[in-house]
């Protein structure tokens, strides 16, 4: 791996003297708790990552506690960036788990500095806050409460229900700050939700953690996407996925159909060439050759089909980019001290 060389206990003859041994910066953990996981602990350089200016993201700060995702879906768009570490997007996403052991101590380090305009960071934004993983490492209480003792703003999007056992903290971080969160919820049978997103906790057990969420004072969002081509587009899944919606206690619903990045897009035609066959050829019209997006009519169907069921259910309606604008609007109001910026996006992949 492009890391390797940061091992715990790893030697480098070519190294300056005095700088042989790297002990303590990384090292593998493997536990029979996690089984056939490996969690690669690295001391993190930065917590607090800027967004290019030029992306399309609605947020211009984020905070990525965790490389990799044991929720494992196939759709996953952050797949490609685990080839950086010379590991694949596949099995090695799902189960070489990168955790980031300093991250609170280097957030908190970051937020004391005069320069920090307090702007909205962005959590689960490029693999799962609370996945598994959180349930050994615990750093997101960590992260919250630094963010808010800074008086900085915050969002969290999950599909974890581990978010449940934090609610005490983002309560009263919530009296500080304001905190935006979203419940990701893209597949509502139990079957296909099984196959398509393995590692996450059930969809009924996503919806209770709206409610308790809700329950707390939170007005909570759901994210239904993706939205499948041919395998949850349909009146019926949709319809009774936004009644389960509104049965949870959501505050509105984000909507959006699959993209396809391109280091996600060999590993979802596998596993559609594996369990949907017969939907290979329409994939492959949908998403022809680097195409990432559905195409436009596509979108423009699926939105007429659901808009109509959102105001049946009411459920206050936004697609992707009208969500990705709205947010936008709110969060991305910066120029971006040159005494602030620590790490671009892109760094986040050098811990």
């Amino acid at each position: 791996m492009r890391w390797q060389g940061q091992a715990v206990r790893e030697e480098d003859a070519d190294a300056l003297p005095g700088m042989e041994s790297r002990t303590g910066i990384v090292r593998s953990v493997t536990t029979p708790g996690f089984a056939g996981m490996t969690f690669h602990e690295v001391l993190a350089k930065s917590a607090l990552n800027a967004v290019p200016g030029a992306s399309r993201m609605p947020f211009a700060w984020t905070v990525n506690p965790y490389r990799g995702c044991s929720h494992a879906c196939v759709y996953c768009f952050a797949r490609g960036t685990h080839e950086y570490l010379d590991l694949d997007g596949g099995a090695d996403f799902d189960s070489q788990i990168v955790v980031k052991t300093n991250v609170v101590e280097v957030l908190e380090r970051e937020l004391r500095r005069g320069s920090w305009r307090h702007e909205t960071v962005a959590l689960g934004t490029n693999t799962d806050p609370y996945q598994r993983a959180e349930g050994r490492y615990r750093l997101m209480p960590g992260i919250v409460q630094a963010l808010a003792d800074s008086g900085t703003p915050m969002s969290i999007l999950t599909k974890g229900t581990l978010i449940r056992r934090d609610i005490p903290v983002l309560v009263e971080a919530k009296k500080r700050v304001p905190i935006d969160i979203q419940m990701s919820i893209a597949m509502y049978d139990d079957d296909l939700q099984r196959a398509v997103e393995p590692g996450t906790p059930g969809t009924q057990a996503r919806l209770d953690t709206v409610r308790a969420l809700s329950d707390a004072g939170f007005r909570v969002g759901v994210f239904l996407m993706p939205v499948l081509p041919h395998l949850t587009d349909s009146l019926a899944a949709i319809d009774d996925a936004l009644r389960r919606i509104k049965q949870s206690g959501a505050d509105h619903v984000v909507y959006g159909s699959l993209h396809l990045r391109p280091g996600v897009k060999p590993w979802f035609f596998q596993w559609l060439e594996r369990e949907h066959p017969e939907l290979l050829s329409s994939y492959r019209g949908l998403y022809p050759g680097v195409a990432v997006e559905a195409p436009k009519a596509y979108r423009q169907w699926l939105a007429r089909r659901i808009r109509p069921l959102m105001r049946v259910h009411g459920l206050d309606a936004r697609s992707e980019e009208e969500n990705d604008s709205m947010r936008g609007r709110r969060m991305r109001a910066r120029p971006t001290p040159a005494s602030v910026r620590t790490t671009t996006s892109r760094d986040d992949m050098l811990f």
